[in-house]
C-alpha cells in the first residue's frame, strides 16, 4: 500500500514551495545523523534536474567517519558561499531551530536566507516553526520518512539511490525499528522503500558493522567512563576533548555511543557528556519506554524528542558532570 494511504500527504503549501525553486540550498542540523544526512541527499537527488539543480550544506567537517559513505554514494553537489547567495530558496530537514542549521562558519552570523523563502520540515516536538512554511509531524519516525511522503504527493522519482538514502533514515532513527517513535507509518515507509530498491544489506553493514579503528578506540573510552547514579537507575559516560581526538575522531564522530550507557540492565535514563570541541559540553538523553527526557534537555536550553533529546553547554565537560547528573536524578523522581 503506498506510503500516502498509510499516513497523512505533505500539505499541498510545502509540495508548492519545494516545487518552485530551481537553486535551493538544502540544508540540515549542525553534527549531522543518518536521518539529517538521508533526507537532504534524496531531497536533492529527487528534486534534481528539469531546470532545477540542488545543493547540500555540508561544511567541512561535518561527516562522520560512519556516515561519509553516504555522500560517497550521492553525490551530491555541495553549496559554496555563491550558492548562498545566488539560491533563490532553502530547504531545512530534520532540524527544529534554525540557530542549529548546518550553514558553516562562513554564514552562521550572517543573514543566510536573506529573504528567500525556507521550508522547514521537521519531526522533532520542540520545532520553532522558523520557516516561511512549515510541516512538523512529531508522530513521524523520522524526517525521512516525510521527505517520502513529500517525493510521492509531488510525484518526483525515488530511484533506488533515493530509497536508500531514506531507508537509512529511517533504519537509524528508530534503532532498528527498536523505539518507541517505531510507528505503523514508519514501517510502512521502510517497506515502500525497500519495495523501490533500498539496498538493506549493504546499508546494514555500512551503518551496524563498519567501524574504524578510532571508531572502535572511541567505544572502548565510553565503555570504560561509564558510571551509574541513582541506584542503577542512571546510567552515564563521558570522554574529554583529549579523549575523542586521541582516538582519532572528531566532534563529527559523536553520534550514537550513548546506547552504550543505555545498554545496561535496568537503566531508565542514559547519558553521554562529550566535549568534542574544546570548551563546549554536548549532552545526549535517551530515555527509556517510560521516562521522557525532551524536558530535562529543556533545562539546558536544548531539545529533540521525548524518549531522545539532547543539549549543548557552553563549559567545560569537567564543569558540566556534576550538575547534570543532579539534575538528571531529580528528572527521575518525577517517575
Amino acid at each position: 500500500m503506498p506510503m500516502t494511504q498509510m499516513a497523512a500527504e505533505a500539505p499541498v503549501e510545502i509540495i508548492e514551495a519545494v516545487g518552485g525553486m530551481r537553486r535551493p540550498v538544502v540544508v540540515a542540523h549542525v553534527v549531522p545523523d543518518a536521518d539529517a544526512l538521508g533526507s537532504i541527499f534524496a531531497t536533492a537527488l529527487a528534486y534534481n534536474g528539469n531546470g532545477c539543480a540542488p545543493k547540500v550544506a555540508l561544511p567541512a567537517g561535518s561527516l562522520s567517519q560512519r556516515l561519509a559513505f553516504m555522500h560517497d554514494w550521492a553525490k551530491v553537489p555541495v553549496a559554496g558561499r555563491t550558492d548562498f547567495e545566488k539560491a533563490d530558496g532553502f530547504i531545512v530537514l530534520d532540524t527544529a531551530k534554525k540557530e542549529r542549521c548546518n550553514v558553516g562558519p562562513d554564514q552562521r552570523n550572517t543573514d543566510w536566507s536573506a529573504g528567500r523563502p525556507v521550508v522547514n520540515i521537521d519531526h522533532h516536538d520542540t520545532n520553532t516553526r522558523f520557516g516561511d512554511v512549515n510541516w512538523v509531524d512529531a508522530e513521524a519516525s523520522s524526517s525521512a520518512e516525510l521527505v517520502l511522503r513529500l517525493l510521492q504527493a509531488a510525484g518526483r522519482p525515488v530511484s533506488p539511490m533515493v530509497a536508500s538514502m531514506l531507508y537509512a533514515g529511517v533504519l537509524t532513527d528508530t534503532a532498528g525499528f527498536s523505539l518507541p517513535t517505531t510507528s505503523p507509518s514508519g514501517l510502512a515507509a521502510a517497506a515502500e522503500l525497500v519495495r523501490l530498491g533500498a539496498d538493506v544489506a549493504e546499508l546494514g553493514e555500512r551503518l551496524c558493522r563498519s567501524q574504524t579503528q578510532s571508531e572502535f578506540d572511541l567505544l572502548r573510552i565510553i565503555y570504560a567512563n561509564t558510571k551509574r547514579a541513582a541506584g542503577g537507575a542512571i546510567a552515564y559516560s563521558t570522554a574529554t576533548y583529549e579523549d575523542i581526538t586521541g582516538a582519532g575522531c572528531t566532534a563529527a564522530d559523536i553520534d550514537d555511543q550513548v546506547s552504550i550507557p543505555r545498554s545496561l540492565d535496568g537503566v531508565r535514563l542514559a547519558m553521554l557528556l562529550t566535549e568534542g570541541n574544546k570548551g563546549k559540553t554536548r549532552i545526549n538523553f535517551r530515555g527509556d519506554g517510560r521516562v521522557e527526557v525532551l524536558e530535562l534537555a529543556q533545562k539546558f536550553n536544548g531539545g529533540g524528542h521525548r524518549q531522545a533529546a539532547g543539549a549543548v553547554i557552553d563549559t567545560p565537560l569537567s564543569d558540566t558532570v556534576k550538575m547534570v547528573v543532579a539534575a538528571a536524578v531529580e528528572h527521575l523522581k518525577k517517575y
